[in-house]
């Protein structure tokens, strides 16, 4: 079935541009065949790309640009990119940037929005961070569409993960009942990688990279003395991308710990029992674990929420590292333990070259859609072509790594753990 798109009324306005998608061209969610049979029945997708007719006449039209909580590598590249597709191909020369995230949308706010130039947009893709600023937390959807309508803003592109596509929805619905012309055109970003429908969030694989640079410093530390054990706790709220990739692509790694797979730490087949195993036959093991793994196994407070109403993390590391050296010190054992927690340092870095291309196709479909006077959308990336997906589909679920599947298979193969600890 079709995954329709709103639209803001009838495109009139020639594109600039050369070459068009149609919007009967479809992607389909799934696309794998067993034998002869069909695929199971999914979602049929509109391919994104510049449209023929535009909504939007760009001289005549005020743009605005948000970004939203975490940092991640890239915001800056989505950020310039936004402006440089609207403003040299588009002729949109009024474009804001509102600063320190949804904050930004309050009237109240004492920083005002940003007006963006060329000038200004030049170089800060070369730095890490988001020129905008950013902020957790959701804001007061009437007086949020109260202020864009202040500001005169007829697109706005929201660039950032679930929670901030939730609040997009929001002004999408808010500004629809209202009868503003308002194009809501979401930019997905997450380090985690577990957006549904986005084959790859931009920032990840930078993530990535810095990720194998402290387990490169890891490995150093655990080989270099007698059982030596390297702890590496890594961004990973949900989902065990950034763990299982950064395990994959540095290959020193023993164990990994991740969200989809719980695990025992006692028992003839508990984690700790495996990790002796390792430290008697090695003498040296590195360990990553994502932040959100192995939350039953946290003696903490009750769960208290973030200022997006995401439960709190308990520390898996703190709790992983004293159950280790506990353990060990009652099994007489003598170990060189070292903690790492680099998750700041991983996202606050520029994106690599490929996070930087990908940002700027994210970035210029995300303009090609909103000049079209679509809404309440995000830019997907599905089976190898970006695609339209509505808002509300968007924030359906999370993207996890499938045990079965071949990113956690490369992580067994890699590693050489066991596939469950019990």
């Amino acid at each position: 079935m079709n995954a329709p798109i709103a639209s803001l009324g009838r495109a009139r306005f020639p594109s600039p541009l050369a070459r068009w998608v149609d919007d009967t061209t479809r992607v389909p969610e799934h696309i794998v065949r067993r034998g002869a049979s069909a695929p199971r029945p999914g979602y049929l997708f509109e391919l994104a790309g510049p449209r023929k007719s535009l909504f939007f006449d760009g001289r005549h039209t005020r743009a605005a640009i948000v970004t939203c909580g975490g940092l991640c590598p890239g915001l800056n590249n989505v950020v310039r990119s936004l402006f440089l597709q609207l403003h040299h191909v588009y002729h949109v020369h009024d474009i804001l940037g509102f600063r320190d995230g949804y904050r930004g949308l309050d009237p109240a706010h004492d920083r005002p929005p940003l007006t963006l130039t060329a000038d200004l947009v030049d170089d800060i893709h070369r730095e890490g961070g988001t020129i905008l600023g950013t902020s957790r937390g959701p804001v007061d959807v009437h007086a949020a569409v109260d202020h864009l309508v202040h500001h005169r803003v007829t697109i706005l592109f929201t660039v950032g993960g679930d929670g901030t596509q939730r609040g997009a929805n929001e002004f999408y619905l808010e500004a629809r009942k209202r009868g503003h012309t308002l194009a809501v055109v979401g930019v997905p970003k997450t380090i985690d990688n577990d957006i549904l429908f986005v084959y790859r969030t931009f920032g990840y694989l930078t993530a990535v990279e810095q990720a194998c640079k402290v387990i490169d410093c890891a490995h150093m530390e655990a080989h270099s003395v007698r059982n030596g054990i390297s702890l590496v706790k890594l961004m990973g709220r949900e989902a065990g991308f950034i763990a299982a990739g950064a395990t994959v692509a540095n290959q020193d790694v023993n164990f990994t710990l991740v969200p989809e797979m719980p695990f025992a730490l006692d028992g003839p087949h508990g984690f700790l029992a495996s990790l002796r195993k390792r430290i008697v036959n090695r003498a040296h093991s590195v360990i990553v674990v994502a932040e959100g793994a192995g939350q039953d196994l946290v003696n903490a407070a009750p769960q208290q929420r973030d200022e997006s109403g995401n439960p709190r993390l308990k520390d898996i590391g703190l709790c992983l590292r004293s159950r280790i050296e506990a353990y060990f010190k009652a099994q007489r054992i003598p170990i060189s333990f070292r903690y790492f927690d680099p998750s700041y340092l991983i996202r606050s870095v520029p994106a690599d070259a490929e996070d930087a291309i990908i940002c700027d196709l994210f970035a210029r479909h995300a303009a090609h859609a909103a000049m079209a006077g679509k809404t309440g959308l995000v830019i997907g990336l599905h089976n190898g072509h970006f695609i339209h997906v509505p808002i509300s589909l968007i924030v359906s679920g999370k993207k996890r790594l499938d045990p079965d599947g071949p990113e956690w298979q490369a992580v067994l193969a890699a590693t050489g753990q066991p596939a469950q600890f019990v």
